[in-house]
């Protein structure tokens, strides 16, 4: 047995303190549907709903452990890690300070200050992430508290490997096929390193978010490369450069193996999951099972575990969930009519709707002519060929049209 192979499975020995392994489920909806035998590995389970808890209890003990009189720790993180230090620090009975950006909403402040149970201090400062990483910093040197790294870090990475310790013991037998998530890599580069060890005949695709693809730009780059734009949709995978030390165990990986997952299309998979599973998963939560249907030639007749990484979900979002997912489907869509000013022109336009097609938004946007005025309209309807029918009728009655549905700077300034 490899050194890394023991130390993970003392590791998850340890979590026992915690908690019991987060379950590992077979899914008969996606089993039946893409023919393969898919088990869900449910991290959105854990006491903080996030694998995060393991990398942070882990780093803590091992530092106790090596420093005995440490109890005092910091970490940055606005969701997931920020949960997960809370926690260990009310287990462990030690001082926590937890920087957060000043727009974190308040329900994960809450969440973030219940699981500490008065062990942590919330701080909030910085508009964006970069400037609330540096403030954590800062205030470690000052301070002489131990940072506590959300994924770059190699005790991070041990107490993330034992999801995969996890998975091989409650299989009772290696997978064929794993799928990850990838934001910063500590979760995909310590059950990755487990499982090579362990299960060598193990293959695995990692997810990453369109807009957050940072293992797609290190591999190209051949190391960790910053994103210029980051899409914070996904915000538990949205991470704008993979760690160091994560990237120095990923770097094997082939580029075909990592999978892109458009923000929208994630919605999808989140509806799909709360609707006709009941499970509740992040936009993170959902990539391993979103991309599914992009390897169905691949998993079938296969045995494949899907790691939900999260299931911190704020219900406040589901409309924007919602209107996403129908977004990407083709089933809603917005547009800027050019409506003629004149009697009887709006009575023409509704007869041209079809009887599935439902006006979820109308609003005069102001008269672009004398003649006309310019109207935003946003349209859902119950299949994507409704749109096309409704565009050839607007062409034929001559009422000029903008689709502007994926238009990004119009669609942020009026929709």
């Amino acid at each position: 047995m490899s050194d890394f192979v023991k130390h993970a499975r003392l590791a998850t020995d340890a979590l026992r303190d915690l908690f019991d392994p987060t379950p590992l489920q077979r899914n008969d909806h996606l089993s039946q549907r893409f023919g393969a035998d898919i088990w869900l590995k449910r991290e959105d389970l854990s006491p903080v709903r996030s694998y995060k808890l393991r990398g942070a209890f882990t780093a803590m003990r091992k530092v106790r452990e090596a420093q005995p009189g440490q109890e005092f720790f910091a970490c940055a993180s606005a969701g997931n890690h920020a949960q997960g230090v809370a926690y260990a620090c009310r287990h462990f009975g030690v001082q926590g300070t937890i920087f957060m950006p000043v727009t974190t909403p308040q329900q994960k402040i809450d969440k973030t200050r219940m699981f500490g149970d008065g062990h942590v201090q919330i701080v909030l400062t910085g508009d964006y992430f970069d400037q609330t990483l540096a403030a954590a910093k800062a205030f470690c040197t000052e301070k002489g508290a131990y940072f506590l790294s959300p994924f770059d870090d190699d005790d991070v990475i041990l107490g993330q490997s034992s999801v995969g310790v996890e998975i091989l013991d409650q299989l009772g037998s290696a997978p064929d096929l794993v799928i990850l998530p990838v934001g910063g890599g500590g979760l995909s580069a310590g059950v990755t390193r487990f499982l090579r060890l362990a299960a060598p005949d193990v293959d695995y695709r990692f997810v990453e978010p369109l807009g957050g693809a940072s293992l797609t730009a290190a591999l190209h780059a051949g190391a960790p490369h910053a994103l210029t734009e980051v899409n914070s949709f996904v915000d538990g995978a949205a991470v704008a450069r993979l760690g160091d030390k994560t990237f120095a165990l990923l770097d094997w990986i082939e580029p075909e193996q990592v999978l892109l997952a458009p923000e929208d299309r994630i919605c999808i998979t989140m509806l799909d999951m709360l609707n006709v599973e009941g499970i509740v998963l992040e936009p993170a939560g959902a990539l391993s099972v979103d991309v599914l249907p992009y390897l169905a030639e691949l998993i079938r007749g296969k045995t494949v575990v899907c790691v939900t990484s999260g299931g911190n979900f704020d219900f406040e979002r589901l409309p924007e969930v919602k209107e996403r997912a129908q977004r990407f489907a083709g089933l809603k869509k917005y547009f800027i009519l050019r409506m003629p000013q004149r009697p009887g022109a709006l009575r023409e336009f509704l007869e041209m709707l079809g009887p599935e097609d439902d006006i979820a938004r109308f609003e005069y946007l102001k008269k672009s002519a004398r003649n006309f005025g310019s109207v935003l309209i946003g349209i859902e309807t119950k299949a994507p060929e409704n749109f096309t029918r409704l565009f050839a009728r607007l062409d034929q009655a001559a009422f000029p049209y903008r689709d502007i549905t994926n238009d990004g700077i119009l669609s942020e300034f009026l929709i």
